[in-house]
């Protein structure tokens, strides 16, 4: 069981009346509505930052010398794939 915490939220009137609406029409509660939302978005900016690293650190390790392929190469291999073709990775244009 996770432990919670409690805290205040100072909502507008229409957005509170809108929840209070969602969640009688999905039979949850008003906190639920708004709990499920709130993770939903802190998952999306925890997703979008992971995602954003990623690609900092990978423009860092190109920056550094690691190998870089021709995007249509990479398309035309995805392809491939995609059509059941078994097909070899392209080989970089720079390694």
């Amino acid at each position: 069981m996770s432990k919670t915490t409690s805290t205040t939220l100072k909502l507008p009137t229409a957005l509170k009346a809108r929840i209070a609406k969602l969640a009688k029409r999905s039979g949850r509660a008003p906190h639920a509505v708004m709990v499920d939302a709130l993770e939903r978005q802190v998952q999306r900016d925890e997703a979008m930052a992971a995602f954003v690293q990623e690609a900092v650190d990978a423009d860092r390790e190109i920056e550094e010398g690691a190998a870089v392929y021709s995007a249509d190469d990479v398309h035309a291999w995805l392809k491939r794939l995609a059509s059941g073709e078994k097909s070899a990775r392209p080989k970089p244009w720079r390694a």
